[in-house]
């Protein structure tokens, strides 16, 4: 997906038709608009770490052992939350050359196809990540720095993320295999 300055800001999917997955894909954009928000505080947060790090290391000669973790956690935790809110607006990388060249209806069928293998993909790396999770929580694992904070922190976050990247998945799927054609008129 290419985003330049000449093109609108992204929009959307239409919402389906149908009560019951209208309300859940809407239940997921309001989930995600608040997730995005908390993750910009996240990044502000992060930001403000190193930048007292890099003055308490060179200006007051008192270095820090713990924030190059707390701002990878912190990063980490905004790339797996934030990726069902830019899956909604289908902004991830895509190639669309083939998109040009397709007709509509193979086109459509295309998107349905990348759709199910990328489900098939995350929900495979969220099982794995939850079986990663279980497994520093129950041996309590920690990093190996002298600061040592609980790997179960980043673990679940990507289960986390990875888990509601596949639900959004899941509705844009059922959207554009429960949308009805319109009508054509006849002349």
């Amino acid at each position: 997906m290419s985003h330049g300055f000449e093109m609108q800001p992204a929009q959307l999917a239409a919402l389906p038709q149908q009560k019951w997955l209208r309300v859940l894909v809407l239940s997921m954009a309001f989930l995600n608009r608040q997730i995005v928000r908390c993750c910009m505080v996240a990044m502000f947060v992060a930001t403000l770490i190193l930048t007292y790090s890099v003055i308490s290391r060179y200006l007051f000669n008192a270095p820090t052992d713990w924030q190059d973790e707390a701002c990878v956690f912190m990063l980490i935790g905004v790339s797996f939350f934030s990726a069902a809110s830019v899956q909604s607006y289908r902004g991830h990388i895509g190639i669309e050359v083939l998109s040009s060249l397709l007709p509509a209806k193979v086109n459509a069928i295309r998107l349905i196809l990348v759709d199910v293998i990328s489900f098939a993909f995350c929900s495979f790396f969220s099982w794995k990540s939850w079986t990663l999770f279980y497994e520093a929580w129950t041996e309590g694992q920690t990093t190996s720095s002298t600061f040592a904070p609980p790997l179960w922190i980043p673990y679940a976050m990507m289960a986390f993320g990875m888990s509601l990247l596949s639900l959004q998945i899941v509705l844009q799927i059922l959207t554009a295999m429960l949308a009805k054609e319109p009508k054509k008129e006849l002349a």
